[in-house]
């Protein structure tokens, strides 16, 4: 019979604990409250986003952790800590940073490294080193991924016909369109694999904590997941429209829907793990955190009457602070002017009518051209008073493709006058380009991420709070970029149309 010696609890110590757990919870309530959109926001998107159901799941395995570590948490003493201060400064700043630019990823990555930083707070530098994984495990709580789709869209739809034309069969590639004797495919949003790929993320970095000891072997297996995940949506891709033309589009349909959305992922993790069991080599009933070394005499311990009333205030003058700059607005001009430049003329719409989305807009202007060669241009101008939640020029869903019409995103072109280029598709086939200009304190350019910086500077440091979204598209067939780009150089640049229509000029 084995004996196994038990790290008695000294006296007294139950009681600390309690302490130290009330003052956790107590930070933690406070956080929730605080920030408690953001909260539900967070919540909201596992519940609703296929993307991110995973991390329903997730929430209780971190559970499932913190309760694996308890018999060697015990012998450890609760403290509370000067350092974990900075800790929720940090994430403050971030959710800061991500409330004043509107983006959602920074507000929720905030709001989870304030709550890390509470558990610092609360119970002290041995503790945190003891509950590292499951800490920084909870960083995947974030949504984030989504701004890989496009790069996703193109590489499966590239490998998808390539492995169609090895297998003998024609395929032609536009943007993420493909055609075949079958009919055409589109590889849509759902299909470029994000949620797949996200999922797999959590899954392989939680397997590779439980069956590796080192940290070399656990990155392969991590990328290695990852890397196999990537080729495997390729190959349904390429699989599903293999069944198209040996048995009919609405049949390969059917199977796709089905055999990805129950049975795919599931082989997927299940090769993986196969492939990678004979290099598994920490036990299954291995101790799941080695304490040795972190017992003895807490660093930069403080008192609760000190620590605590700091860590509220804290988050609280973050809070306080987007409050204070969070209302600011500017009138837009009562009519966004957009002058037909020289050789140009007011144009009738075009057959295949195309209108971006400007959620939230205060004002909306879309004003058709055409030239003497009979190229027609549409200028689009959404104007906001102010950014916000549901309400930007670079938010999700918003500019030349509406998720909700009948366009759909169909590649990346060549920069006009350095704006955002796309190719869109609409059934017909339809090919429409279009270049997106985002001004921000009277600022053009077309990248989303100076936009955002634009926004946090104008937010934070006073400037203009006015936003417009300016794109500028036409039929591939009516000239394409090229009449966009010669628009624009006859309306002296994308700066100048945007001075006019917010009348800086």
């Amino acid at each position: 019979m084995t004996v196994r010696a038990l790290r008695l609890a000294p006296p007294g110590a139950w009681t600390r604990w309690r302490r130290h757990l009330a003052a956790l919870g107590l930070l933690w309530t406070a956080l929730a409250a605080l920030f408690a959109r953001d909260a539900a926001d967070m919540a909201g998107i596992w519940w609703n986003s296929a993307t991110f159901t995973h991390c329903l799941l997730m929430v209780p395995l971190i559970g499932w952790l913190v309760a694996q570590r308890m018999p060697q948490l015990r012998g450890l003493t609760p403290v509370y800590w000067w350092p974990a201060l900075l800790w929720l400064a940090g994430g403050g700043l971030v959710w800061l940073v991500g409330e004043a630019a509107s983006v959602a990823l920074f507000r929720h990555l905030g709001l989870v490294l304030m709550l890390q930083g509470a558990v610092g707070a609360a119970l002290g530098e041995r503790l945190v080193r003891a509950l590292l994984f499951p800490l920084a495990y909870a960083l995947l709580l974030v949504p984030f991924g989504e701004e890989l789709v496009p790069l996703l869209q193109t590489f499966t739809a590239a490998i998808s016909v390539a492995l169609l034309r090895l297998a003998g069969l024609e395929a032609a590639l536009e943007g993420v369109f493909i055609t075949t004797r079958a009919g055409l495919f589109e590889v849509a949003e759902e299909c470029a694999g994000v949620n797949f790929l996200i999922a797999m993320l959590a899954y392989s970095v939680f397997a590779a904590h439980l069956c590796f000891r080192g940290w070399r072997r656990r990155t392969l297996f991590v990328f290695s997941a990852l890397a196999a995940t990537i080729l495997a949506n390729a190959l349904r891709a390429w699989g599903t429209m293999l069944a198209a033309d040996i048995w009919g589009i609405e049949a390969a349909g059917g199977i796709d829907h089905i055999f990805y959305g129950w049975i795919f992922f599931g082989l997927v993790i299940l090769i993986v793990m196969l492939v990678a069991r004979r290099w598994f080599d920490r036990p299954a009933g291995d101790v799941a955190v080695i304490v040795t070394g972190l017992q003895g005499t807490p660093r930069f311990s403080g008192a609760a009457r000190h620590i605590l009333p700091a860590a509220l205030a804290i988050p609280l003058a973050f809070a306080g602070w987007a409050a204070l700059i969070g209302g600011r607005s500017g009138p837009l001009p009562a009519t966004m002017a957009v002058a037909a430049p020289a050789g140009w003329s007011a144009a009738a719409a075009d057959a295949a009518p195309w209108r971006p989305r400007f959620d939230g807009a205060d004002q909306i202007v879309l004003r058709d051209f055409a030239d003497a060669r009979g190229r027609v241009v549409t200028v689009a101008i959404g104007g906001f008073e102010r950014q916000a939640e549901g309400r930007e020029v670079a938010g999700f869903g918003q500019g030349a493709v509406d998720p909700a019409s009948d366009w759909a995103w169909s590649a990346a072109l060549a920069p006009v006058g350095g704006a955002r280029t796309e190719r869109l598709f609409h059934p017909g086939p339809v090919l429409r380009d279009a270049a997106t200009w985002y001004v921000v304190d009277g600022r053009a350019t077309g990248s989303a991420r100076t936009a955002k910086l634009l926004g946090l500077k104008a937010r934070l440091g006073g400037g203009d709070p006015r936003a417009l979204s300016l794109i500028v598209s036409a039929e591939a067939g009516q000239g394409g970029a090229a009449a966009i780009s010669d628009f624009v150089s006859a309306s002296g640049g994308a700066q100048a149309m945007a001075d006019r229509a917010l009348k800086l000029r």
